[in-house]
């Protein structure tokens, strides 16, 4: 439930604060109302979109059976993890000049194409969002049979994001969306090595890819992965208190590609 709650959070608050941005420029640009009608058709728009994502995957996965239905879901595992990864580097690159990227799409948007062209930037930008969500927790999902947690978790990331969205524009000294996304996405770092762990260990299952040194080591007497706090560990970060050595080779390389790059941003910034 904890990680479904903090996807739907953190993803939630990134919506909220496009809307924001986007309602924020309308008030001050379009006095008619048009616009603001056009921003909330074009959210409900977004929000369809993701949820005909969501439907389209379970219809696919309903017609898989066997070997067909792991490739699937590993394939999902693995561009869930891309897509987190690729988000956080993004936010961290772009995160400063995303306001003035909105406004001047919707700009461009409602010079070229009126009310139309509003609601269609805002059903791409909420429909990225949901769809990104929708990716998140079906990778989740398939490492967590209680469902019914999984909504849950959903449920209260939602309100938990519409509180902090009110705590961040009430002024809160110790809330703002530069310090949230910044912790946020380390999290998100460690879900997306989680779902690539789960990803490859459905191929090693499977047989595609060999475990090499099978364990490299024994961490279960400081923390077992299977213990109540230990299951918890290992679904947010990918832990193994008996990996593989295919599994070490994959902790390497993702941190090392990972602060490679954030150096790289860092540099340029």
């Amino acid at each position: 439930m904890g990680n479904s709650l903090f996807v739907v959070w953190r993803e939630s608050i990134e919506a909220m604060l496009v809307i924001g941005i986007l309602h924020a420029w309308l008030k001050r640009n379009n006095s008619d109302g048009q616009g603001l009608r056009a921003l909330w058709s074009g959210v409900v728009t977004g929000l369809g979109l993701a949820l005909a994502l969501g439907w389209a995957m379970l219809s696919v996965q309903s017609e898989l059976t066997g070997e067909a239905l792991e490739w699937f879901q590993s394939a999902i595992l693995f561009v869930a993890a891309g897509l987190i990864v690729q988000m956080v580097l993004w936010m961290q690159k772009h995160g400063r000049q995303m306001k003035q990227s909105l406004e001047q799409d919707i700009s461009r948007a409602a010079a070229n194409s009126g009310s139309i062209g509003i609601a269609a930037v805002a059903a791409l930008a909420i429909a990225r969002e949901g769809a990104e969500t929708v990716i998140f927790l079906y990778g989740m999902g398939l490492e967590n049979s209680d469902s019914g947690q999984l909504a849950a978790g959903a449920a209260l990331g939602l309100l938990l994001a519409m509180a902090t969205a009110w705590a961040v524009n009430r002024g809160l000294r110790f809330l703002d969306y530069r310090r949230f996304f910044r912790i946020s996405g380390f999290l998100l770092l460690l879900l997306a090595i989680a779902l690539l762990v789960a990803g490859m260990e459905r191929l090693i299952g499977m047989g595609w890819l060999p475990t090499l040194i099978d364990p490299v080591w024994d961490t279960s007497a400081l923390l077992d992965d299977t213990s109540r706090l230990g299951a918890m560990v290992s679904a947010f970060t990918g832990y193994r208190a008996r990996p593989s050595l295919m599994l070490v080779a994959l902790y390497a390389a993702y941190w090392s590609s990972v602060l490679l790059v954030q150096r790289r941003l860092n540099r340029d910034a």
